[in-house]
């Protein structure tokens, strides 16, 4: 049978490629089953975003339990619309009924539905895996994890008991969700180790690599390694991004299989996945991101000057860390928050410039010359930015009237730099290719030009101090040695600037180390 790469809904080990994660699973069984079986297993809780192989996982955990007839396992899951507190404990129960082949009644109170677990009921030690559990409203996931609770600790006054003769049956629990389930607001705290809980991570390199090396060999057909380098560094290994990439550069736009995949194909299919194709998971991804309050922090996050610490509790970062829109990082002993992967990012940042600049108005005056600006050998970015900033001086009243502002009603950073985006975008046109990049996934942005075979780099800050400015020109130079560039323009964003500041800081510094020249130049954005 033939294998393919598949992206939507929980990988099938004898149609699809995938990564078997087999010490995953034998994490979450021998959690479920428990150290000590006479003591009882663990609850706990198996999170990750969405597309990232919960499901699989645990699927795969439960082909093994239902070989152990030790227990009755149950598993199904609570993706139903507007399922509240009594209907949910009553689902439970129904599958419960269904599972195992009991009887056990429907409750009408929710203050009945720790009996359901009872030794009279049940008759064999229990092990319940319930998927989606973060779909239920908040209040419905509090009560519901309170009988979880009372059930744990209750277990626990009855240890010289054997799994048959305890009170309560239920001996290990699962709850899968896209968060963590640990951090809710209940007084009474929880029942659920968070040692034990169970995140389900990205891909690692080698995993990535395996996967396509598996299809090379199971068809025939190569895949240049900067490919497959290029997946993984765009993804970082996100199972459902890698997936669908793998789905499109091998079936989809995969019209030649008797030639080796390569970065032509690869840039082909980026185009395509960026621009034209939907994705469940980027569409979910965005529809979190634009939600307030999280919106700003996304904003936030597309800063030059400074680093947002992450903190897990902070509740916003929480909701985008475990939505699978932000990561983290560890720099001299300290966290902060990123962007999870260069995909999302560019995404991110399309999806914010073109909806909130859709309309740019014109660019310039119709008959302004542009002989200075651009021709058909090369562009002159220093007067293409003095283009720009024409433009804005007759523009920003209008312009950024409705765009999104801080708490001080200042403008976010990040709104100048998707203006530039898109007004250089809609100046090149079909001329030329503007992309943007983002070197460190956060406090990092740079906008690489394609004009007639050749690459202009702009990288993009905003103006702190003079020490700023000097350390600013040093990664400028280093960041165009990397792309093999003579010359790198930095694109300095300030609120206010005069002719003499300009004078002695818009200059172009040469740097020996790397021999690229660095071309200041200053954009104010007040008038």
């Amino acid at each position: 049978m033939k294998r393919t790469f598949s992206s939507y809904g929980p990988v099938d080990t004898e149609q699809n490629y995938y990564v078997p994660r087999t010490e995953l699973i034998n994490r979450a069984y021998n959690q479920l089953i428990g150290d000590d079986i006479e003591r009882g297993g663990h609850y706990f809780t198996v999170w990750a975003p969405r597309q990232s192989g919960k499901s699989w996982v645990m699927n795969h955990t439960l082909f093994n339990l239902l070989k152990n007839d030790n227990f009755y396992t149950v598993a199904f899951g609570m993706q139903i619309p507007d399922i509240k507190m009594l209907k949910a404990a009553n689902h439970i129960i129904y599958q419960l009924n269904e599972t195992i082949g009991k009887k056990i009644p429907e409750i009408d109170n929710i203050d009945n539905f720790q009996n359901v677990f009872k030794r009279e009921f049940i008759d064999k030690p229990l092990i319940l895996i319930i998927d989606e559990f973060d779909s239920l409203d908040e209040e419905t996931i509090n009560n519901i994890v309170s009988v979880f609770r009372n059930i744990h600790n209750e277990r626990k006054k009855e240890l010289s008991k054997n799994r048959f003769e305890k009170t309560y049956m239920l001996h290990g629990l699962a709850l899968i969700g896209i968060r963590s389930v640990l951090g809710i607001e209940n007084v009474k705290g929880s029942p659920f180790n968070v040692q034990r809980s169970i995140h389900i991570p990205n891909l690692t390199y080698s995993e990535t690599n395996e996967m396509f090396k598996w299809y090379q060999k199971d068809s025939g057909q190569k895949i240049e390694q900067e490919v497959i380098d290029t997946i993984y560094k765009e993804t970082k290994g996100q199972p459902g991004l890698v997936s669908w990439f793998g789905e499109l550069l091998t079936e989809t736009y995969n019209e030649k299989k008797d030639e080796t995949i390569t970065l032509k194909e690869w840039e082909h299919v980026y185009l395509y996945a960026s621009n034209v194709l939907p994705n469940n998971t980027i569409l979910n991804l965005i529809s979190k991101a634009k939600q307030e309050p999280y919106k700003e922090m996304v904003l936030e996050l597309f800063q030059c000057v400074g680093e947002i610490e992450f903190k897990f509790h902070d509740p916003n970062i929480n909701y985008l860390y475990m939505n699978g829109i932000i990561d983290f990082e560890l720099e001299k002993q300290k966290t902060y928050a990123k962007f999870s992967c260069p995909f999302v990012q560019k995404t991110l940042f399309d999806y914010f410039a073109s909806s909130i600049f859709s309309y740019t108005g014109p660019l310039m005056p119709p008959f302004e010359p542009l002989n200075n600006v651009i021709s058909e050998e090369v562009l002159n970015v220093p007067n293409l930015m003095k283009l720009y900033q024409k433009y804005l001086i007759k523009n920003s009243n209008w312009l950024f009237k409705d765009a999104p502002r801080r708490k001080d009603l200042r403008l976010f950073e990040a709104i100048y730099h998707f203006n530039l985006f898109m007004y250089l975008s809609k100046f090149l046109q079909k001329r030329g290719t503007i992309n943007p990049e983002f070197p460190t996934g956060n406090g990092k942005i740079d906008i690489l030009i394609n004009y007639k075979n050749k690459l202009y780099g702009l990288e993009l800050k905003s103006f702190s101090d003079e020490l700023g400015y000097k350390d600013s020109i040093l990664q400028a130079a280093k960041y165009g040695s990397q792309l093999r560039l003579k010359e790198i323009y930095l694109i300095f964003f300030v609120d206010f600037i005069d002719d003499n500041i300009r004078d002695k800081f818009e200059k172009e510094w040469f740097n020996k180390e790397t021999n690229v020249s660095v071309v200041v130049i200053f954009i104010c954005t007040t008038y």
